[in-house]
């Protein structure tokens, strides 16, 4: 039983599978520590009090969150070109800017909906101890309010990593690309993508669970 386990289709996929998932992970990890900070970079400019800078993160926002995640790698990959920036793109880097820069987009919201969700009189108890606008974000508002953009943030890691599903297109070596590659070989198609599917699942299932918890703990 468990030798006729080991020599099927489904487990003799996993170890050229791997690879492409750790390329899926990476690139996730990578893209959305800079998405988050883009994210809270345009979060805070959306609340800015100038017109102009909130016309420019909102622009960035709209923009990215109205066009789809795919239309964005393919111009990172193939519109961009040496030419216009001094260099070549290689699929990873393209794949880590496209998570980047779409991320950053959806997590801008998140800030800016956290921020917004801290009662005003946080505002003002910090100017009544004498502390600047600054100062009162940085010491009163802000910790409050990424307490509650903990659980929001995993989700977008969740939905981050599903997105890096369409990157094969432009040749980043992931989990669905590897899967290609290797079906194309073997012919075993059905076998490959359940893998596939289990891996996803593998990763976003414990993810969910770990967030639901951690949202009755933060109370959130």
């Amino acid at each position: 039983m468990l030798d006729a386990l080991m020599d099927s289709a489904y487990i003799k996929s996993l170890p050229f599978l791997w690879d492409g998932l750790k390329v899926t992970v990476g690139i996730t990890a990578v893209g959305l520590f800079f998405g988050i900070i883009i994210g809270a970079i345009a979060g805070l400019g959306k609340l800015s009090k100038s017109r102009i800078i909130r016309a420019i993160w909102t622009v960035y926002v709209e923009v990215v969150r109205g066009t789809p995640i795919l239309a964005q790698a393919l111009f990172l990959y193939f519109g961009i070109s040496e030419d216009l920036i001094g260099l070549n793109l290689d699929s990873f880097t393209a794949g880590v800017i496209a998570i980047a820069v779409n991320a950053g987009a959806y997590i801008a919201e998140i800030v800016r909906g956290a921020v917004y969700s801290i009662d005003k009189g946080q505002h003002e108890a910090g100017r009544s101890l004498g502390l600047s606008q600054k100062q009162t974000m940085r010491y009163i508002i802000w910790p409050q309010a990424f307490k509650r953009m903990i659980p929001p943030l995993g989700n977008q890691f969740v939905i981050s990593l599903k997105d890096t599903s369409v990157f094969s297109v432009i040749a980043v070596h992931d989990l669905v690309y590897k899967a290609k590659q290797y079906y194309n070989i073997t012919f075993e198609v059905f076998e490959t993508l359940v893998m596939v599917c289990l891996l996803y699942l593998c990763i976003t299932i414990p993810t969910a669970l770990y967030l639901r918890r951690l949202e009755r703990k933060l109370d959130v």
